[in-house]
């Protein structure tokens, strides 16, 4: 039982449409059931959208096309929406045998397939300080539009050349939370959260020449920002960016 159809058992008991003998069956089988099915190489938690507002995200790394398509398979089998993070075309094709109605988001490295959540309150604004960024700043997109929201790119907005970003400062201020791609020295979130009110999760990522140490230098840069309201989030997890902003911006 997923939390809508929870939702819609309880206010048929309002509305008396259903009796309340019937609706309390309903969910002792639901808790009867097993909140996680075991396929041997891995248990799916069925139960995280009832917990957390959305079913378990694949992490596609490490794992093989046979057992992604496996799990993706069960999920959707429960009526949940499909995540797979760093999925390869490879991964793709196994899980589209089993379900064709999947779709692969090449430069996001994502595979969804179902509906998206329900939308949030506000936008989610993803800000790339350079191309090089993409790659994550769109994981963190599709991640957040399947997660129910409402995004809009601002990208190649460096520090730079910082008149980028000013002149956008409506876009800025329009959003309900911010999502700060960077790499290099991972400048561009403080500067960012020094013209917003709203939060801003910010994600270092990998690229940069030597001294960048794949990521590190853009993570501490972002870890010490003097600018308020900063969060941060690991090396190039553009996902993680993505599931903290939905939260804020489901939150009433």
């Amino acid at each position: 039982m997923t939390p809508s159809e929870l939702k819609r058992l309880l206010v048929e008991v309002q509305c008396g449409n259903v009796d309340v003998n019937h609706a309390h069956r309903r969910l002792l089988e639901h808790l009867r059931q097993a909140p996680y099915e075991d396929l041997g190489f891995a248990r799916i938690d069925h139960h995280r959208s009832i917990r957390q507002g959305f079913p378990e995200v694949v992490f596609g790394l490490g794992k093989t096309p046979e057992q992604i398509a496996a799990v993706a398979e069960r999920i959707v089998g429960k009526n949940q929406t499909l995540l797979i993070t760093r999925a390869s075309s490879a991964a793709f094709d196994a899980v589209r045998e089993a379900l064709p109605g999947a779709v692969f988001h090449e430069d996001a490295r994502i595979i969804s397939c179902g509906a998206a959540a329900p939308l949030g309150c506000g936008v989610v604004l993803v800000v790339t300080a350079g191309t090089s960024d993409l790659p994550v700043a769109e994981e963190a997109v599709v991640s957040a539009e399947i997660m129910g929201n409402k995004v809009d790119r601002l990208y190649d907005v460096g520090v730079a050349g910082l008149h980028r970003v000013l002149s956008e400062s409506n876009r800025l201020s329009n959003a309900r939370v911010i999502i700060v791609v960077a790499g290099m020295e991972g400048a561009l979130p403080s500067v960012v959260s020094g013209l917003v009110d709203v939060p801003v999760v910010a994600v270092p990522t990998s690229v940069g020449y030597g001294a960048a140490f794949g990521g590190i230098t853009a993570l501490l840069a972002m870890l010490n920002s003097c600018a308020t309201g900063v969060s941060v989030v690991n090396i190039d997890n553009g996902f993680g960016a993505a599931s903290i902003a939905s939260t804020i911006n489901h939150l009433s």
